[in-house]
């Protein structure tokens, strides 16, 4: 079944001491335009994100959003500077002997020394990058599958509507065969009651008659444009069933029924085939219009 290109989806799950949240929000647009928003840390995961994003759509412009909270103290590292520190004690020893005041308490003077600049250092832990990526990259594809249920179940109400659209379309182009062939023998009429009329006593010549009606019948004769709309119908209503990406082509091809549309409506000059055409043509634009969200 054909997708939308409109979707949502989100997953969260802690994997490995984090907490990752990751949303994908996609609209309607002509190719695939993929951005991933995330803490500049794991920046190193997007390129894994983006192939992951254009496994699960061919267009639109997605928008994948990721957090991440550390849940662990193992991420950090504390290191003490042992060098630097002996220069302190060293040197508030000195300060001791000097001032000839009285010492203070061990644990004091420990959270005291730590105060002091550089003392204490804290680092992030080495982490493997290809562990956090897969990390990433396995909540990602949970949020990508709930994007294209979600992209599923809009383009099903999308072919639904397609569809019944395609059967008015249809309705119409058979109103349209039924009464073109009504219009040249209306002619036919009138153009004999008009000679009669004009020439009164002479007698009209009934192959000048048939001759002008053929002439007629063949300026306005739509065969040719409902076989190719009817065949093009069918091709919508095949690609409609189609689990391949197929926007790009019902595009193409509604515009095609969209030209034969427009020629019908040019050869006509019979009011009731008029009104048709104006009806099957705006068919067509609200067609046209849904097949923009088709993936």
């Amino acid at each position: 079944m054909i997708k939308s290109m409109t979707g949502y989806g989100r997953a969260r799950q802690t994997v490995n001491g984090r907490d990752i949240t990751v949303e994908v929000r996609s609209v309607n647009n002509r190719y695939l335009d993929c951005s991933v928003k995330m803490p500049r840390a794991y920046i190193f995961a997007e390129d894994a994100i983006k192939a992951l994003v254009q496994k699960s759509a061919s267009r639109g412009k997605v928008d994948v959003f990721i957090t991440v909270e550390s849940m662990g103290a193992e991420e950090t590292v504390v290191t003490v500077n042992e060098a630097l520190a002996k220069g302190y004690i060293a040197a508030l020893q000195k300060l001791y002997d000097l001032g000839g005041g009285r010492w203070v308490k061990s644990s004091c003077y420990a959270t005291d020394l730590a105060r002091l600049p550089d003392v204490l250092t804290i680092t992030k832990a080495e982490e493997d990058l290809e562990s956090v990526s897969a990390d990433l990259c396995a909540v990602a594809e949970e949020a990508l599958a709930a994007h294209a249920a979600m992209r599923a179940t809009e383009g099903k109400k999308l072919a639904e509507d397609i569809m019944g659209r395609l059967d008015t379309i249809e309705t119409i182009t058979g109103r349209v065969e039924e009464r073109s062939p009504q219009t040249v023998a209306e002619y036919r009429e009138k153009l004999l009651a008009r000679m009669n009329e004009v020439l009164q006593t002479a007698a009209v010549d009934e192959n000048r008659i048939l001759t002008e009606a053929a002439i007629f019948a063949d300026k306005v004769a739509v065969d040719e444009e409902t076989v190719r709309l009817r065949s093009h119908l069918s091709q919508l209503r095949e690609m409609l069933q189609s689990s391949e990406p197929i926007g790009r082509k019902l595009d193409f091809l509604i515009q095609e029924v969209n030209r034969e549309s427009n020629t019908i409506g040019s050869k006509c000059n019979d009011v009731q085939i008029a009104r048709d055409v104006v009806e099957l043509k705006a068919e067509v634009e609200k067609i046209r219009e849904q097949v923009q969200n088709i993936e």
